[in-house]
This record gives structure tokens, C-alpha cells and sequence, in this order.
């Protein structure tokens, strides 16, 4: 199978078109009219068309993901915090951990305490005999 590039295939039909078009539009080559050549690629331009089609529709969809995220993310915040002023609830309960986060009973204190470390080793350098 030939591998082949898409772009390259599109600019290569569409210089064989202006070309032909521009320089010997009433001849026919390989039995056929420039209009029949243009018809018979025309699947393979549509295609391309479509393509750009998805693409934009992709590149519009993710952008009103992004929106819609956002949004949801800071409504689930106002649910979160809802839940942390929950008399019931609270910061150390159940749903609040059930949620994803960490109980305030749970977490460490976040002090530490280095421990002593090993000197540093010092390399000594013999010295090369003077004569």
C-alpha cells in the first residue's frame, strides 16, 4: 500500500485542476473532459469538506464543555461548602469524605520535624609524593 499524504493530495488535485483549467480547458486527457475530472474527484474534496466540518464542530464543542464545566465545577464547590456549614454534616462527616476530601479530624497538622542528618562526607585528596 502507498502511503500518501492528505494535504499533499489535495494541493497536488487542485494544481492539476487550475492548470488544466487555466492552460487547456476545452482538451480532453485520459478520455475525459476537465468537468467529467472535476466530478470524479469531487468525492474525494467533499470528503475534505466534511473533515473541516467535524473539526470546527469539535473545536466549538470543547469550548462549550470547557463553559459548561466551569460552571458545574463551581456549583458542585457551593454544594461542598453547603455540606462543610451542614450542622449534621460538617467538615468532619461521612458525605463530606464520601465527596472526595480529606475530613478536618483526618489531616495532619502539617508540622515536621527534620531529623538530624549524617554529616556530609568529605573526600580527602592524596597528595602525590613531591621529588
Amino acid at each position: 500500500m502507498m502511503h500518501y499524504n492528505p494535504k499533499r493530495t489535495a494541493n497536488k488535485l487542485q494544481k492539476v485542476v487550475d492548470a488544466w483549467q487555466t492552460i487547456r480547458p476545452a482538451k480532453q486527457f485520459a478520455s475525459m473532459t476537465l468537468e467529467q475530472f472535476k466530478a470524479q474527484v469531487q468525492p474525494s474534496l467533499d470528503t475534505r469538506g466534511q473533515l473541516v466540518n467535524l473539526h470546527n464542530q469539535a473545536t466549538d464543542s470543547r469550548t462549550l464543555r470547557r463553559q459548561a464545566d466551569a460552571a458545574s465545577l463551581g456549583l458542585a464547590q457551593l454544594v461542598v461548602n453547603g455540606v462543610k456549614a451542614d450542622v449534621e454534616e460538617g467538615e468532619n462527616g461521612s458525605l463530606y469524605a464520601a465527596m472526595g476530601y480529606v475530613p478536618k479530624n483526618a489531616r495532619r497538622s502539617g508540622l515536621t520535624r527534620k531529623g538530624s542528618t549524617t554529616p556530609p562526607v568529605t573526600s580527602t585528596v592524596a597528595k602525590a609524593p613531591t621529588a
